[in-house]
């Protein structure tokens, strides 16, 4: 994504309904024939074009996509205003959730309103901090499984690996543990190609107005995948149900915990809620991880000297015995959560897609959106603006330390989403990846493969490399 040049364009703080609002619509595109060439150019890189809307007309762009009035808006200021202060006049795009509902159902992804609310207060405790660090144990636990297992490679003949393969079974291993308290399967280890089949085919659809039924013939992956990830979950949910009703006390993770919750009438989650939150949960629990620690991997490989600085701050914070992390150490590991950081900033596992729609009539700025509009938010294009983040393809954790991010004004940085909203496991996200991180830091150092060109970042839902990302590891101590 190339540095952009930017226009004066810029979104103020929302003023209050005036009769002297202007009328006029923001800059943007021509968008002949209901907009469909512009649909088209977004579906094949989403990113890139609003990039270019935004270089060429500014942080405020307007488009007529079929029957939307379709408002992009890319300035801290706006964006912030939209998803906090003006949350209660929004809700997200219906063929987004629709798209999305097909393998998550009704969770609190998905839903709006009451349902909502309800849904978060129930969920929250599960997600605080305190639960977190209870869960810290299995994730470190599942992770040194996992790098036992791999190959090990030294100076003279470094192992390649699939390291997108690798992170995605080791966060999957981790979700399985925190949410069921069981181990990968089979069945689990399908789940890996079932997500990215519905991942490819739910960025397709979304560009469709409506969805072909699951039975035609052509759906017969989408069906396979999520009969897969129906089988494993309500499996889980079934064998638990199963070991209460003999009258055993079940285990204290995620599963257990949301059997247990009740709101505030004392009713407990439905079966289809169960299904949908604990679908939810093992989805987008490991799936984000896996793709975060994919990316940072590749930073760590491309930036050599970055990577030997975060390994001599986890050595010399574990020391020469080489003792496993534990919660207590991510906040004792500052520089390691800057590289996070910047990667998640260079590589936003959910970089698009934060769409909304205005139930009510909203003023931002000069602007008058009338109820019905769409407002289109893509951190993937504010993460590389340069006027928030010099240099702004360079890979620079320092950006993050404590004497400088006051320089990244809020609203610029969204890799969890802002708000109401803001990601639910966001705490629980950053304590998994810091501390697999640590354990790789540890054992391994990470080398591009030679001759192999660098990945390709590619949007299907969440950003992946276009191909697996095979990296060169090298045992600690060559």
């Amino acid at each position: 994504m190339a540095a952009m040049n930017h226009s004066a364009n810029t979104v103020t703080k929302p003023s209050s309904p005036s009769p002297t609002r202007p009328t006029a619509l923001p800059p943007g595109p021509a968008c002949p024939w209901f907009g469909l060439p512009q649909l088209r150019a977004m579906g094949r890189d989403y990113i890139g074009f609003l990039q270019g809307l935004q270089r060429q007309h500014g942080d405020v762009v307007f488009m007529r996509l079929v029957q939307y009035r379709d408002y992009s808006f890319f300035h801290p200021d706006a964006v912030r205003e939209l998803l906090v202060a003006a949350h209660a006049g929004l809700i997200r795009w219906e063929r987004g959730t629709e798209v999305m509902a097909a393998a998550h159902g009704h969770s609190v992804l998905i839903a709006e309103g009451p349902a909502w609310q309800r849904q978060r207060q129930m969920l929250q405790p599960g997600f605080a901090p305190k639960r977190v660090t209870a869960l810290a144990p299995l994730i470190v636990q599942a992770g040194k499984e996992a790098l036992a297992k791999w190959p090990q490679g030294n100076a003279d003949a470094p192992v390649v690996l699939n390291f997108e393969h690798a992170m995605t079974e080791l966060t999957m291993d981790v979700i399985l543990r925190t949410t069921f308290s069981c181990t990968a399967s089979p069945l689990a280890r399908a789940a890996e190609s079932a997500l990215r089949v519905l991942s490819q085919e739910g960025y397709r659809e979304m560009f469709y107005p409506v969805s072909a039924p699951l039975w035609a013939p052509w759906k017969r992956a989408k069906r396979h995948a999520l009969r897969v990830l129906n089988e494993l979950v309500e499996g889980q949910i079934a064998a638990r149900r199963r070991l209460l009703a003999q009258g055993h006390s079940g285990p204290q993770d995620l599963l257990g915990m949301l059997l247990d919750l009740r709101d505030e009438q004392g009713q407990a989650l439905s079966d289809k809620e169960l299904r949908d939150e604990c679908m939810t949960t093992f989805l987008a629990g490991h799936e984000t991880s896996a793709v975060a620690l994919t990316w940072w991997a590749w930073c760590m490989a491309s930036h050599p000297d970055v990577a030997a600085r975060a390994s001599a701050e986890v050595q010399a914070l574990l020391g020469p015995e080489q003792r496993a992390p534990a919660f207590a150490d991510v906040a004792a590991l500052p520089y390691l959560g800057q590289t996070i950081k910047e990667a998640l900033r260079l590589f936003p596992p959910a970089p698009a897609l934060l769409t909304r729609r205005c139930t009510q009539a909203l003023d931002i700025g000069p602007w008058h959106l009338p109820k019905g509009s769409m407002i289109r938010l893509t951190p993937g294009v504010m993460h590389r603006d340069p006027r928030w983040f010099p240099e702004p393809e360079a890979f620079r954790p320092e950006r993050f330390a404590p004497e400088a991010a006051h320089a990244i004004p809020r609203g610029a940085y969204l890799p969890f989403g802002a708000g109401p909203r803001v990601c639910l496991g966001q705490h629980f996200a950053m304590t998994e990846i810091t501390l697999i991180a640590a354990l790789l830091l540890q054992r391994f150092r990470f080398s591009p493969v030679p001759g192999a060109e660098p990945p390709r970042p590619t949007l299907n839902i969440t950003l992946r490399p276009h191909e697996p990302l095979h990296l060169r590891l090298h045992a600690r101590g060559d």
